[in-house]
């Protein structure tokens, strides 16, 4: 299994982690997909959003798979009107990471960064580990810590 630099990153801070691959389906990279492949609850398979906000740029939202991000409550914490998810285009480049293989860990730049609450219920959460086909299994305090993450209720009721 190659590792990546996500991987790298949790090595180089001695954090405990579990590579999990799963078979790619180019037609649906939805967190759902990988829940499903997995043989995890969608609520513990977290997905990584990018967004940016008119006034404070571009932050990461860790959110469950199965959640929706509420916008307005992102806005507000980042103390910006409004934020958006950028433009598929855009991810690559700011994040060096590819749509569907995207992790929250060792992005290009260190961007701000929170977390849904909900993570904190689970002995470990699935996220991304930076190529499509490969997550993390980690302690949910073990990301927030390798991201100097926000802790917050990120997605709608």
């Amino acid at each position: 299994m190659k590792k990546t630099n996500a991987a790298r990153l949790l090595d180089s801070l001695g954090i405990e982690y579990e590579l999990l691959q799963y078979e790619v389906d180019e037609e649906d990279l939805s967190a759902e997909h990988v829940a499903k492949q997995l043989d995890l609850p969608g609520e513990q398979v977290f997905k990584t959003m990018v967004l940016r906000g008119d006034r404070n740029g571009v932050f990461v939202c860790c959110v469950p798979g199965n959640g929706e991000l509420d916008l307005k409550r992102v806005a507000r914490l980042t103390k910006n009107k409004q934020a958006d998810l950028i433009p598929q285009k855009e991810i690559l480049p700011v994040t060096g990471y590819v749509r569907g293989g995207c992790s929250p860990l060792a992005m290009r730049k260190r961007y701000p960064t929170f977390v849904d609450a909900s993570a904190l219920r689970y002995d470990y959460i699935v996220v991304s580990g930076g190529l499509r086909g490969l997550q993390i299994k980690v302690g949910p305090a073990d990301l927030i810590a390798a991201t100097q993450a926000t802790v917050e209720r990120l997605i709608l009721p």
